[in-house]
């Protein structure tokens, strides 16, 4: 029998302006951009894209599924895609956070997608445990030598695959894992305990790795529960949108007199009860736990005042048309948090919504309080953590604001 033929390299060409995109280091190639592609291609396919010249612009992971077509892993001068190449950028990746941590603190971001050089693709630390979230259908035929990589590397004790929700696996390919499965040791063991308990600043949290949020916990936040722990002595805290209680549990150990988190979900809410039972002996506080809708409890509840309030809802603003919606909902809110804020009292108004830039969430809460017509003063904004970089517009999604009354 013969040999099925090699098939030839996919080729693409772009539109002038994707090109110039390219140039200045956007990693991503959308659909309606492409001009010319030789040939069909399988999702993970490396893709070279050439220029109107016919000379070489860039190379990436080809995802036929997905408005983001090309995911570039290389641009300039051609280079070969190989496992030594790959085994490089992970090796970048590690000497990036190099000094960011001491033995206080092992559950951190290790791979950040595009901003490390993996497009599509992070990989997050908890203690032994590492948490490897795919966003691209390219990289599922790649999981086994990736995984290998990661293992070899970083000596793990196991590795979690998560996938996001746009990938549905159920039934497409059931030669490759699944949301939720192990990668290492191997596919079908036992799964790890769960939730994996990890330290961040000194303070024990557990990470549900298997159906939490993003990876099991929001690490990108840790820069900004450190800054709430430094303002929280002598304050009543309202946590809003708590979650599993990140912000409470280091205002508590930073002193303040009592903390409560406001949540829709008994599920988080009981998590955060859970993360100050691991930190009982730091985090000494009264703490209350209230069920309910955060603006609806905000609008109905106007006489409780607190010193220190927390902000970090849920992304408003999934996609851009909903960015004018979202800067409304986020001024909204502020002005809510705002009226239970007491005099010499502190705000801080989180968003992790990509379409509504830092400046715009800014802006939206300093509207808020003037409306008040109280004096205040803006004295921090934040962006991203240290392990967290973004290198372009895109992917700068996180940002806060400290206002003082």
């Amino acid at each position: 029998m013969n040999a099925e033929p090699k098939k030839p390299r996919l080729r693409l060409r772009v539109s002038p302006v994707a090109e110039t995109q390219i140039r200045a280091g956007h990693p991503w190639v959308f659909a309606g951009s492409i001009r010319d592609q030789n040939r069909a291609a399988e999702p993970g396919e490396l893709a070279v894209i050439y220029d109107r010249k016919d000379e070489f612009l860039a190379v990436g992971l080809f995802d036929p599924d997905s408005p983001i077509r090309v995911r570039i892993l290389h641009a300039g001068k051609p280079r070969v895609i190989d496992s030594a190449w790959w085994k490089t950028q992970l090796e970048k990746a590690i000497e990036r956070r190099r000094g960011l941590f001491d033995e206080n603190t092992n559950g951190y971001r290790v791979i950040n997608g595009e901003s490390d050089g993996w497009p599509g693709l992070v990989l997050d630390r908890y203690d032994s445990t590492l948490v490897l979230k795919i966003y691209s259908d390219a990289w599922m035929s790649r999981l086994k030598e990736i995984s290998g990589w990661i293992q070899s590397r970083l000596q793990p004790r196991q590795i979690v695959l998560r996938t996001s929700r746009n990938l549905e696996r159920a039934g497409k390919h059931p030669e490759f894992p699944r949301d939720g499965e192990l990668l290492f040791p191997k596919r079908g063991e036992k799964y790890p305990e769960n939730p994996i308990i990890f330290l961040e600043s000194g303070l024990r949290f557990e990470a549900d790795v298997l159906r939490g949020q993003k990876t099991g916990f929001f690490l990108d936040q840790r820069e900004n529960r450190r800054a709430v722990e430094s303002l929280a002595r002598g304050r009543t805290v309202l946590n809003a949108f708590s979650f599993s209680g990140g912000f409470s549990v280091y205002a508590a150990r930073g002193g303040a007199i009592s903390v409560t988190n406001l949540d829709i979900s008994a599920h988080a809410l009981a998590s955060a009860k859970r993360n100050f039972d691991l930190n009982a002996a730091t985090a000494r506080c009264p703490h209350e736990t209230i069920q309910a809708n955060a603006f609806d409890w905000l609008g109905a509840n106007d006489r409780r005042k607190f010193d220190l309030i927390i902000l970090d809802p849920p992304s408003f603003a999934k996609r851009e048309s909903e960015r004018n919606k979202a800067i409304e909902a986020y001024e909204k809110l502020a002005l809510l948090g705002l009226r239970h804020l007491s005099p010499g009292g502190i705000l801080v108004a989180c968003s992790c919504s990509a379409h509504v830039s830092a400046e715009e969430l800014f802006d939206a809460v300093k509207r808020s309080a003037k409306k008040t017509g109280r004096r205040f003063d803006e004295f921090q904004t934040t962006r991203h953590a240290p392990d967290h970089p973004a290198t372009f517009k895109e992917a700068e999604y996180l940002k806060a604001i400290y206002l003082k009354i």
